[in-house]
């Protein structure tokens, strides 16, 4: 499968490229500018989250930078530095010191779970009970309602893996595809596994990336196409399940499907994370990580900050204390009355 999109597919091999930077001193103050400026000229979503929530990274520089001097700790420079990173509120900026990581998390730990090991375990079953292809596990539950669970995309999904999956799959009446607390991993893994549902090439999204130091300097979108999977491929309806925890390119996965016909999102709000995550260096020898390209749907929306779902469902206490997976549960009832109607859900 292929991406046409050089940048994108670079990127999502090497997980991250490099971004080189002018020169500041080893001195506490040096290495805030360092990081300051690092992300002032190369961080991608500046005008989205002035829009959002009010972001001025100006403002930020103003308020963090009294509080750095050259006689304070490492620990208590590194916390300062993660502190004003945090403003971002992007889970794909990270600060890493041989101590500590600096991250954002609140994009999933201010929000329930809608998840448990030990749910998907029961609906699994026995070790007997489920196949697994690649990364991808799946069997048929009751009601003839295919399911697959994609815990990850950090491995590459091939054509030889969809085909067994499509294959053993292909008499259920509708497919439930499971990537609750996935938290991403390679593009190019998740846009094959959204190939499974391609039957003609498509574009299902778009890429930018900097052009210049500007917050605005961006180039002319380029589409991020998907060409169909070879061999068999899904042809009825879909349930895609989502959570707070899904994540990066688990988020684009969701993004790209939800451009699809057939396609119906159940469960939270993705956690989001749309842009390309970049590299650099501080003069101290902190690494950073930084979302540098950004990403929307068809209709040129951003996905930063998640995707609703078509149909809210949480999973509560009491359904915890029942084994009771309520997400799975109203994906098998939703598909369970779509093969009954013998209607597909709209295309978007």
């Amino acid at each position: 499968m292929k991406i046409r999109h050089t940048l994108l597919l670079i990127t999502a091999l090497c997980c991250s490229a490099c971004v080189t930077e002018e020169q500041f001193p080893d001195t506490a103050e040096g290495n805030f500018e360092a990081l300051w400026h690092i992300i002032d000229e190369h961080y991608c979503f500046f005008d989205y989250k002035a829009e959002a929530y009010g972001l001025d990274w100006n403002e930020v520089h103003d308020r963090y930078a009294p509080q750095v001097s050259d006689a304070m700790p490492d620990e208590a420079r590194f916390e300062v530095m993660g502190r004003m990173l945090s403003e971002l509120r992007d889970g794909h900026v990270n600060l890493y010191a041989g101590h500590d990581v600096a991250r954002y998390a609140r994009w999933y730990d201010d929000y329930p779970a809608n998840y448990a090991d030990t749910l998907i375990r029961k609906y699994l079953g026995r070790n007997e009970d489920y196949r697994v292809s690649g990364t991808l596990s799946y069997r048929v539950l009751g009601d003839n309602i295919g399911y697959i669970r994609c815990p990850s995309f950090e491995n590459e999904v091939g054509d030889g893996n969809i085909h067994y999956v499509t294959d053993y799959l292909s008499t259920c009446d509708g497919l439930i595809i499971d990537v609750r607390h996935n938290g991403g991993g390679k593009l190019t893994a998740a846009t094959a596994l959204c190939a499974m549902f391609v039957n003609e090439t498509q574009t299902l999204g778009y890429m930018c990336h900097k052009t210049g130091k500007g917050h605005s300097d961006f180039s002319q979108p380029e589409p991020m196409t998907v060409h169909p999977a070879g061999g068999l491929r899904w042809q009825k309806p879909i349930v895609v399940l989502t959570n707070r925890h899904t994540y990066s390119a688990a988020n684009t996965f969701v993004m790209m499907m939800h451009a699809l016909d057939g396609v119906t999102l159940i469960g939270d709000r993705t956690g989001g994370g749309s842009g390309m995550p970049f590299s650099s260096e501080l003069p101290c020898g902190y690494a950073l990580r930084f979302s540098a390209c950004p990403m929307y749907d068809v209709n040129m929306q951003h996905t930063e900050f998640g995707i609703e779902p078509d149909i809210k469902v949480d999973i509560t206490s009491a359904d915890y204390q029942r084994s009771t997976d309520t997400i799975i549960e109203a994906a098998v009832a939703y598909l369970k009355a779509q093969a009954a109607g013998g209607k597909t859900p709209p295309g978007r």
